[in-house]
C-alpha cells in the first residue's frame, strides 16, 4: 500500500527548480525581483508570489552550484498617531 498525500521528493524537486528559475530571471536575465516573481507565479509555477518567496528563502542555501539571493524581508516601522502628526502638512493660511 502506497502512502497518500503530497510526494515529498516531487516537492523537493519543484522547490529546487523554482530557486534555479528565480536565479535565472534575476541574475542571468537581470530582471527586477518583483518582475521575476510575477513570471514564476503567473507563467511557470502557478503559486502565489508570497509562497514563492517563502520557498526561495527556505531553500536558497541548499544549492551549492549557484548563489541565490532572496530579497530580504523588509520590516515596516510602526508609527504612533503622535509620530504621524509630525508629517502632516500645515495649511499655508494658518
Amino acid at each position: 500500500m502506497s502512502k497518500r498525500g503530497r510526494n515529498k521528493e516531487l516537492i523537493r524537486k519543484r522547490d529546487e527548480q523554482l530557486c534555479r528559475r528565480y536565479y535565472y530571471w534575476t541574475e542571468k536575465q537581470r530582471l527586477r525581483f518583483d518582475d521575476a516573481l510575477r513570471i514564476l507565479s503567473e507563467h511557470e509555477f502557478f503559486i502565489s508570489e508570497e509562497r514563492i518567496m517563502a520557498i526561495i528563502r527556505r531553500h536558497c542555501h541548499e544549492l551549492k552550484d549557484i548563489d541565490v539571493k532572496p530579497v530580504p524581508k523588509v520590516k515596516k516601522p510602526r508609527l504612533t498617531p503622535q509620530q504621524l502628526e509630525l508629517f502632516e502638512v500645515q495649511d499655508a493660511n494658518s
